[in-house]
């Protein structure tokens, strides 16, 4: 009966900094893993999609590209039912009507959320014309993303549910899951794709009923390990799922809603950074595409270690527990920092090996996208610190639920010295390509600084005085 028990120490409640960073560290890794096997799942979809073609490849670019950022916003917006579950815990674990009803209340936002976002999703097409993309290629990319959209409100439910377990101290469950959903994605797109296993040749449609297939497994694999689990199980979360809570309802809205500005402002200056790139050069717009690639591998480790700063903290925000709140915070900032200087690290003195995930750095019809390449990966070496630190920082507000300041210094930090010097040193100087980098290092430095600021002066901000139970 011990897997019944509530959360105790030192998972709400550590001893000091070992037992946070033991406590930490547990909850870190499962969700990095998870966080780096689903851009695996991403990657083998280019995979098949490459067999069918430029065309197909490049129409599935552009759809993925909407429906990826809405996605992203949309991920953020329910995954405030995290800092909201673990302060509950934190206030009177197991606390298991208050967690039922934000669990409840944050699958109905993921269905609302959903169904908007598949609108604007399908405004694809018009995007498409306005921006002067070719006929085959909006044909493609409609066809591909009419069908795509299906799998938002199920993803969306994922994430919720993925929450939820890594909350309850299950972790695990959301890496086991996501590896699963790699297999499942690889044989559907054989068999839905090419028409193999008997399953009719959709070709590029094949893709999206692939992602779908994925999704709704994925899905049934969190409601089938939430069953089994006794801790997970006792909540019941899918009981009485028809009953409204709606004070609890805006609660998480008015948490997630700053999240899902953030992660747009986050994620819109570096599709304006492609842009950019795009004006000055093909091969800088390529060796751009590479290098940031490499650089948001690596940052899926502080991005899951955000995530668990956001678990931890919130716990000792409901027990209104001071102390337990700065050693969670700061052992996950030094965490995620001290990852990222080692990535940052690895992109000096190995530059090449890491250019080689993506393309052969030592075949000669290379050799400009790898020289370019080569001068991006040292500002991107650069930036790694600031991009862990404003991660994690990020995180560990949300678990004091702010989120609304946050969001305003993202748009500044991103908007103003970001992609201000970008257009400067880029256009304005001979730095071109580097010039657009060190932008989008300055806009991260900023975050990382004013974040860092905010997350040290929480106690004289008042930020971690949580207000009565609601």
């Amino acid at each position: 009966m011990a897997d019944l028990a509530p959360l105790t120490p030192p998972r709400t409640r550590g001893d000091g900094w070992r037992d946070e960073l033991r406590a930490t560290l547990r909850l870190s890794w499962p969700l990095a893993t998870a966080n780096l096997l689903q851009m695996l799942t991403y990657a083998i979809d280019v995979i098949f999609i490459a067999r069918l073609g430029e065309d197909q490849l490049a129409a599935s670019a552009l759809a993925v590209a909407v429906f990826g950022l809405v996605m992203w916003a949309l991920c953020g917006l329910t995954g405030a039912v995290a800092p909201v579950a673990a302060a509950e815990l934190g206030e009177r674990a197991p606390a298991l009507r208050p967690v039922r009803r934000s669990v409840r209340m944050a699958l109905w936002l993921a269905l609302f959320a959903g169904i908007v976002g598949m609108g604007l999703c399908l405004l694809l097409g018009p995007l498409m014309r306005v921006t002067g993309q070719e006929p085959q290629i909006i044909a493609l990319a409609i066809e591909y993303n009419t069908l795509l959209v299906l799998s938002m409100v199920p993803m969306l439910f994922n994430n919720v549910l993925r929450s939820f377990v890594s909350t309850l101290d299950r972790p695990i469950f959301a890496t086991a899951i996501t590896a699963g959903g790699i297999f499942v994605n690889a044989v559907a797109n054989y068999a839905f794709i090419f028409g193999n296993f008997g399953a009719p040749e959709l070709g590029l449609q094949g893709a999206a009923v692939a992602t779908i297939i994925t999704t709704f497994t994925t899905l049934l694999a969190y409601i089938v390990a939430i069953r089994l689990d006794p801790r997970l199980h006792r909540y019941h979360i899918f009981g009485r799922w028809w009953s409204p809570d709606w004070a609890r309802f805006r609660h998480i809205a008015a948490i997630g809603t700053p999240i899902a500005l953030t992660i747009t402002a986050e994620a819109g200056i570096f599709g304006a950074a492609a842009f950019l790139m795009g004006n000055i050069g093909a091969s800088e717009l390529a060796a751009h595409t590479v290098a940031l690639q490499i650089a948001a591998l690596a940052f899926q480790v502080p991005f899951g270690v955000g995530q668990a700063a956001t678990i931890r903290v919130g716990y000792f925000y409901g027990a209104r527990d001071e102390g337990g709140i700065r050693r969670a915070g700061w052992t996950a900032i030094v965490v995620g920092t001290g990852f990222m200087v080692l990535t940052a690290l690895a992109m000096v003195v190995i530059p090449k090996p890491l250019i080689a995930i993506y393309v052969d750095p030592w075949d000669p019809k290379n050799a400009v996208l790898v020289g370019f390449a080569l001068q991006y990966i040292v500002i991107a070496a650069a930036f790694q610190l600031f991009d862990g630190m404003q991660a994690v920082a990020a995180g560990a507000l949300r678990g004091l639920q702010d989120t609304r300041i946050p969001m305003w210094i993202a748009a500044f930090a991103y908007w103003v010295p970001g992609i201000g010097t970008a257009l400067v040193l880029g256009f304005a100087t001979p730095l071109e390509g580097t010039g657009v980098w060190i932008g989008l290092a300055t806009g991260l430095t900023f975050a990382a600084a004013l974040l860092g600021w905010r997350w040290h002066r929480r106690e004289a901000l008042g930020l971690t005085l949580r207000p009565a139970s609601r």
